[in-house]
């Protein structure tokens, strides 16, 4: 028998409760194995997005409803209750009713059976209650803001420290809501105007970015990987700031490029499309599994530039000499959790350590740059530390090496005073995930 888009959804949300593993790899996962119907993958996704988005304002008004404290409740009965309280409160769709009537039901499907009447008692309060709490604000500006936008209180407090309050309370209320698919016209096969009318006529809505010429984005596309023109490799998915690094790399044909942590090969593969598939690719990653998933996209794209190799970039010792490198970092990711919002709450990000390894890898690429070759370090997150102050260290003590002022299109508006060599892109500013872009140049 079919599961229900309840059970979809709560089985994807405990895997990544139990796993940690990643919102959308998780879903697609799940949907696979059920061989999910279109109408129940969209109210699955609604939900278990939608609980993922407002897990600390779920939690803290479930504190208000529950006679036990919710941290001594079992992962399972404690997701179940989440799933019910956004029903009642953020999906207008469902009865207040059938919210409470389908959760206790999900504790049988589940054989929870103990707790049903827990949880039959909890949703009616919540529902008797009328409306979800807030902190007092008065009383701090980082705990209201954290449970309101269900961002955890370290984050918030490192944005205001960092970028003020303004862009703060803009950049929270931007990760709300699932954001736009993004693709890159595939210029080694078509145009943009060709796979745009293709794609309309498969029903599928498309808007083409301002500050992009290749760049798209879709609506209602279902599976992106049962739409033919993706399988015949006409597009790949990558959001626009990736995009624009790609494209602030300038690789030209027949150049030497290194791409440091290249899986699962996005920007590599856009970087070939500008090379016109002319001349060499470097891919390097640590894991040959993922290194797999660079080679049958490029395949898919017909793309034949990229070799890989499997190493750890910062300390490999043998790439060849390269016109161009990128440094696309590991990073805490703060930059796309409005599509991945469950980073927002793994207990250790890497804040501290990550931008010591970080400069590792900076450091041992920037030593295969040519005389005149371009070094781009990039991060996909809003943190200082991990963006201006490693790249402003790298210069410091790297006197070989002199800032390389970016070209920044027209269309791409800046949100903070940095240097010419350095791009932080804001989610609330440009549409773009959060990103951060900067070049260095070997003298």
């Amino acid at each position: 028998m079919s599961k229900s888009a309840r059970q979809l959804a709560y089985d994807a949300l405990m895997r990544v409760e139990k796993e940690q593993s990643y919102s959308n790899i998780t879903l697609n996962i799940v949907f696979l194995q059920n061989n999910t119907a279109n109408r129940d993958k969209s109210f699955a996704s609604m939900l278990f997005y939608g609980v993922l988005e407002k897990k600390l304002l779920l939690d803290y008004n479930l504190s208000r409803f529950s006679d036990k404290p919710i941290n001594e409740l079992d992962t399972e009965i404690l997701v179940i209750l989440r799933m019910g309280l956004y029903q009642i409160f953020f999906m207008d769709s469902v009865p207040p009713s059938a919210a409470v009537n389908e959760s206790v039901k999900l504790c049988k499907d589940n054989r929870l059976y103990n707790a049903s009447g827990f949880v039959n008692g909890v949703l009616r309060c919540a529902v008797r209650s009328g409306n979800l709490s807030l902190p007092n604000k008065r009383k701090g500006k980082n705990k209201y803001w954290s449970i309101k936008y269900s961002c955890p209180e370290n984050l918030v407090r490192l944005w205001r420290e960092c970028y003020g309050d303004d862009i703060t309370l803009q950049m929270l209320e931007c990760i709300e809501g699932r954001p736009k698919i993004c693709a890159r016209v595939n210029t080694l096969k078509t145009d943009r105007e060709k796979l745009v009318s293709a794609l309309e006529n498969r029903g599928i809505r498309t808007e083409c970015s301002e500050i992009l010429e290749d760049c798209v984005f879709l609506r209602e596309t279902g599976a992106i990987e049962d739409i033919e023109q993706y399988s015949d490799g006409f597009f790949h998915v990558q959001d626009t700031a990736s995009q624009l690094c790609c494209r602030l790399l300038n690789a030209k044909s027949g150049n030497t490029v290194i791409d440091a942590c290249s899986a699962p090969g996005g920007k590599a593969f856009t970087i070939a499309q500008y090379m016109r598939n002319k001349g060499k690719i470097i891919c390097c990653d640590m894991y040959e599994n993922r290194l797999g998933l660079v080679r049958q996209g490029a395949k898919r794209l017909g793309i034949d530039i990229i070799e890989t190799v499997a190493a750890d970039s910062s300390v490999y010792g043998k790439f060849p000499m390269a016109d161009r490198v990128l440094c696309d970092v590991p990073c805490s990711g703060l930059g796309i959790i409005g599509r991945k919002p469950e980073l927002r709450y793994k207990n250790n990000i890497g804040l501290d350590t990550l931008p010591d390894l970080q400069y590792l890898i900076l450091c041992n690429c920037s030593e295969f740059v040519k005389s005149g070759g371009i070094l781009i370090y990039s991060t996909c997150t809003l943190n200082p530390a991990e963006n201006n102050m490693n790249i402003r260290r790298f210069l410091k003590e790297h006197e070989e090496f002199e800032p390389y002022d970016l070209p920044v299109p027209d269309g791409i508006r800046r949100g903070i005073d940095e240097c010419r060599n350095e791009l932080t892109l804001f989610p609330h500013i440009n549409g773009t995930d959060g990103f951060f872009i900067s070049a260095v140049r070997r003298k």
